[in-house]
């Protein structure tokens, strides 16, 4: 595994010269424009420092509030509306609802700043296949084309060439196809428990010899020695966790591959991934929802709840907490339950290419992933164009922090300038396309501190879990934290279930 947190110049293709405000100066003259896009960090740094709350300018009284406009939040208001629910609010503290599902778009293409798909369903993940029902991508039993993404879906960079899905890897030497049968006949065999399920609500045990090991230490005790597969898990783990092998508990590990149907096609992605589904959420709920609204302060009074903001309360019947757990203990008064997360920081950069760069080996795909790197690779924003060629695209290229604790991996991940991440990503990029810096005109960078909570062996077994899932309100907790993995299936899931448990409330009162 590369070191890149020092760059050579002799190892960064195309090696920026020096950087300037507007962007960085390259070799050839080519000038590479871009910047941070804003994170909400300076609002969610006043929550978390318990800056003085203002005056109260606004008193408003409504039977829910909603914290947090993530795919939670968002899924609990469209529940309470499928169900004739409607006096309700969302508050969101960033300046755009959708959470790790948002998007930006430029006069290329639109682009994700986070998830960019969906796997598609099985026929038990119920609450999904209603949305997309509703939503008009599921029709009479049938995915819509134009969301099922285009092929080729997924290739991979090893041996200095691209080569078509990852199976050319893992089964590269006798012993790797060895492995590789053996390593897909035990998933089957987990996935036939029917213990591995989206959600996890519906079958995973409250405690389980699996999750007590790391998914390094599983590999190592079934015997699983060659490097494409290890490397293939750890993957898997900073794809899903944002967390290595050796720090994810075993169970979640192979909850990434048990918890999908072998054959499923897929997945469902559109340019502006997940924030198509948020579009068309908003489209239903956006006039409930209230953008640059920090909660300060969630306090019991009598049988409901008062919400505080800078300047309004929110005085209601019940609250449901659709936003991460560690905000929890910061603003609702009197929580004690010993929530212990710890968040993977995340890195997503979307670049703007004027051109495509030389390319070795199989032709471009929707998802390119780079063997040996700490990247994740990146995914192309224009693969699902129905016209066959462009000159211009956007990549969106993801990174997981995993390789340091988590703190010592949100402060390089802050710390660092603009132009040295755009050096560490073009060096990264620069390995299979050597021209990469000359075909890049923009980079915009989004930094995120908490992007997910990392499922560490223990997790199922946690007592905060269940307190807070069966907690009797006012204040309900639905948020994908309570699964201790961040996936849109766990998301919504939670956000549905604190609505029922608040339709409830409220009818009963």
């Amino acid at each position: 595994m590369t070191d890149d947190r020092v760059i050579s110049r002799r190892g960064f293709v195309g090696t920026c010269a020096s950087a300037a405000l507007v962007g960085l100066s390259c070799k050839g003259g080519a000038r590479i424009a871009g910047g941070f896009a804003d994170d909400g960090g300076a609002a969610g740094h006043r929550v978390r420092d318990g800056a003085p709350l203002g005056r109260v300018v606004e008193r408003i009284k409504v039977p829910v509030v909603i914290v947090g406009g993530g795919i939670a939040g968002l899924s609990a208001a469209w529940w309470l509306g499928r169900n004739g629910f409607h006096d309700y609010v969302v508050l969101e503290l960033e300046d755009d609802a959708g959470g790790n599902a948002r998007s930006g778009r430029n006069d290329v293409s639109a682009y994700p700043w986070g998830a960019h798909y969906v796997p598609v369903p099985n026929r038990d993940t119920t609450l999904v296949r209603e949305l997309f029902s509703e939503l008009g991508v599921l029709r009479d039993g049938k995915w819509d084309e134009r969301a099922l993404c285009f092929s080729p879906q997924e290739r991979l960079y090893f041996r200095d060439r691209w080569h078509e899905g990852f199976e050319p890897l893992l089964a590269d030497t006798r012993d790797g196809r060895a492995e590789w049968i053996r390593f897909n006949d035990a998933i089957a065999a987990l996935r036939a428990t029917g213990q591995f399920t989206l959600p996890i609500a519906h079958g995973a045990p409250s405690t389980s010899p699996l999750d007590t090991l790391t998914m390094a230490q599983w590999l190592a005790r079934e015997g699983f020695q060659t490097a494409a597969l290890r490397w293939y898990a750890d993957y898997a783990c900073r794809d899903d966790y944002g967390a290595l092998a050796s720090e994810t508990s075993a169970w979640a590990g192979l909850h990434y591959f048990a918890a999908r149907e072998h054959d499923e096609q897929g997945p469902l992605t559109w340019p502006e991934g997940n924030a198509w589904i948020v579009a068309r959420l908003l489209e239903r709920v956006g006039s409930h929802v209230r953008t640059r609204t920090p909660v300060r302060r969630v306090e019991r009074r009598g049988t409901g709840a008062v919400v505080r903001t800078d300047s309004a309360e929110y005085e209601c019947e019940a609250v449901i907490f659709a936003a991460p757990l560690f905000l929890a203990a910061r603003v609702v008064a009197g929580f004690t339950v010993p929530v212990d997360i710890a968040y993977s920081p995340w890195l997503v950069a979307n670049l703007t290419l004027e051109r495509w760069p030389a390319e070795r080996g199989s032709p471009p795909a929707w998802d390119n992933t780079l063997v040996d790197s700490r990247g994740l690779g990146y995914v192309v924003g224009t693969h699902q164009r129905v016209t066959t060629h462009t000159d211009r695209t956007v990549w969106t290229y993801y990174r997981s922090l995993a390789h340091q604790t988590p703190r010592a991996a949100r402060t390089d991940l802050l710390q660092r300038s603009w132009a040295s991440w755009v050096e560490v990503i073009l060096a990264d990029l620069g390995r299979p396309h050597a021209d990469i810096a000359r075909c890049v005109s923009r980079v915009d960078i989004r930094r995120t501190g908490h992007a997910m909570a990392r499922p560490v062996p223990g997790f199922l077994s946690a007592p905060w879990r269940r307190a807070l899932a069966d907690t009797r309100g006012p204040v309900f907790y639905g948020h994908a934290d309570l699964s201790g993995m961040s996936i849109f299936e766990e998301a919504q899931y939670h956000g549905i279930a604190a609505a029922r448990s608040v339709l409830r409330r409220v009818n009963h009162a």
